[in-house]
C-alpha cells in the first residue's frame, strides 16, 4: 500500500508552467515587475520556512504582492511557524468563500494546516466550494499512483465522502478497487482462504502473483458471496478446542493463544462461547476491577444490607458502596435502611412541629437520615420552616415528654 510521507503537500504541480518556445515578444517595462534575483530570494526564503511578512520585508515588497507571487509560482510547504495575527484575520475573512486548496496556495501552507487552523478558530464552511483545477490534478495523480483515497482527501483538504463522490463524477476508478473478479482470481482467493491465511495476507500474496489489489473491506464480502462462509480462518480442530478448554480450566490468560493458534481475540471469544466455557475462567465476573464475590461475601451482604449504613458496610467488607448496591440489585435485595416509622416516632414528629423544634434537632433525636425525615414530614403535611437550633439537642424522650398542643 502506498503511503505518503508527512512532508508531501502536493502530488503534481498544477497548473504546469510550460517553458516558452520561440522568440519572446517585447513588452513595456513595469516598475513593479519581479526581477530574477527577487524571485530567487523569495524561493530561498520560502524553502527556509520564513514567514510571509518577513519575506516581504526582506524583499521590500508589500505582503499582498508576495502572497500573490507565491501563488503564481505554485509554492507550497508544511510550515512549522506559528500563525500570525494577520494570517488569522485573513483566514477568518476568506474561509468558506473559496476552496481550502486556494487558501492554502495563497498562504503557502498545506491544506491540512488550513483546516487545522480553521478548526482552532471555530470557522465553518457553508456549501462545499467548487473543486479547483489543482484539486482535480491531485485526485487524478493519487488514483494513478494507487494512493489510498483517505490520504488523498487529507492532502487536498476535502472530506473523504466528498472526495469519493467527485472521483466518481470524474469517472476515476481506484486501482485498489478494480472492476470485476475473474474466475482465476476467485478460485485462487478461495484456495488461499481454505488454507487458513488471513485476508490481509491473501491480498498481498495475490498482488505478488499478479492479481489486482483488493481492499480488505471488499475482499471478505466477495468471498462470502462466492459461498465461503467460515469468515477469514480455518475451522477449529479438536486439539485447539482442547487447548482452549484447558486455558479456561486452569484460569490462565487467553492472550498467548492469539499468537500460538493464529486466531483473533474475537475468534477465541466466539469459540469459547460456542463450547460453553463461560464461567470456568478465573475472571468469571468479566473485566471488573474488584475482587470476585464469594459465598461468604454474599451472606454478609444479605445479613447487613439495609440494617446498617452503607458506608460502614462498605468499610466492613472492603468494597465500594457502588459495588454493594450493584450486587444487591443483582440479588434482588431491598434496602431497609429507611425503616418503618414507629408510633412514638410519629408522635415525636408532631410534637416537634408544634413546639418549634428545628428539623435538624429532630433528626438527631430520631437517629434518622435528614432527607428521609424531611420527606416523611412533607407527606404528613408538616412543614418545618427555618427554626433556630437549640444549644443542646433534645432527645427522643425529651420530645415525647412535651405537652401536646390543642
Amino acid at each position: 500500500m502506498t503511503d505518503l510521507a508527512p512532508d508531501i503537500v502536493e502530488l503534481v504541480a498544477c497548473p504546469v508552467r510550460t517553458a516558452p518556445t520561440g522568440r519572446l515578444r517585447e513588452m513595456a517595462y513595469r516598475g513593479d515587475a519581479w526581477m530574477p534575483d527577487e524571485v530567487a530570494t523569495l524561493e530561498r526564503l520560502f524553502r527556509d520556512d520564513i514567514a510571509i511578512d518577513e519575506i516581504a520585508s526582506a524583499i521590500g515588497r508589500r505582503i499582498h504582492g508576495v502572497r500573490d507571487k507565491i501563488a503564481t509560482l505554485g509554492l507550497r510547504r508544511n510550515s512549522q511557524r506559528n500563525w500570525s495575527e494577520a494570517e488569522d484575520a485573513w483566514l477568518t475573512r476568506e474561509y468558506g468563500s473559496r476552496p481550502a486548496s486556494a487558501l492554502a496556495q495563497d498562504l503557502g501552507r498545506a491544506c491540512t494546516a488550513v483546516y487545522a487552523r480553521a478548526g482552532l478558530l471555530g470557522l465553518t464552511e457553508g456549501n462545499a466550494p467548487r473543486w479547483t483545477e489543482w484539486e482535480d490534478a491531485q485526485l487524478r495523480a493519487g488514483f494513478e499512483r494507487a494512493i489510498p483515497v483517505a490520504q488523498i482527501a487529507v492532502l487536498i483538504g476535502r472530506p473523504l465522502s466528498g472526495t469519493i463522490t467527485h472521483a466518481s463524477n470524474l469517472g476515476l476508478r481506484h486501482p485498489n478497487n478494480p472492476p470485476g473478479w475473474t474466475e482465476a482470481e476467485a478460485a485462487r482467493a478461495l484456495t488461499l482462504a481454505a488454507e487458513g491465511h488471513r485476508y490481509v495476507d491473501i491480498i498481498e500474496m495475490m498482488v505478488a502473483e499478479g492479481f489486482p489489489r483488493r481492499t480488505k473491506a471488499g475482499f471478505g464480502p466477495h468471498l462470502r458471496k462466492l459461498g465461503y462462509g467460515r469468515g477469514w480462518g480455518r475451522p477449529w480442530t479438536s486439539d485447539e478446542d482442547a487447548l482452549l478448554t484447558r486455558v479456561y480450566a486452569d484460569g490462565t490468560s487467553r492472550t498467548p493463544l492469539i499468537a500460538r493458534l493464529g486466531r483473533t481475540t474475537h475468534s477465541i471469544k466466539w469459540r469459547a462461547e460456542y463450547l460453553g466455557l463461560r464461567g470456568t475462567h478465573a475472571n468469571r465476573d468479566g473485566f471488573r476491577g474488584g475482587p470476585v464475590w464469594t459465598e461468604g461475601d454474599v451472606a454478609t451482604l444479605r445479613e447487613h444490607y439495609g440494617k446498617m449504613p452503607m458506608a460502614d458496610l462498605a468499610t466492613k467488607m472492603g468494597r465500594t458502596k457502588a459495588s454493594l448496591f450493584t450486587r444487591a440489585n443483582i440479588l434482588g435485595l431491598v434496602h431497609g435502611y429507611h425503616r418503618p416509622w414507629r408510633d412514638d416516632e410519629c408522635r415525636a414528629l408532631a410534637l416537634a412541629h408544634a413546639h418549634g423544634i428545628a428539623l435538624p434537632d429532630l433528626v438527631v433525636a430520631l437517629g434518622r437520615n435528614y432527607a428521609g425525615v424531611h420527606k416523611y414530614a412533607e407527606k404528613q403535611g408538616l412543614r418545618f420552616s427555618r427554626r433556630p437550633r437549640r444549644e443542646s439537642a433534645p432527645t427522643l424522650q425529651d420530645i415525647l415528654a412535651l405537652a401536646p398542643q390543642p
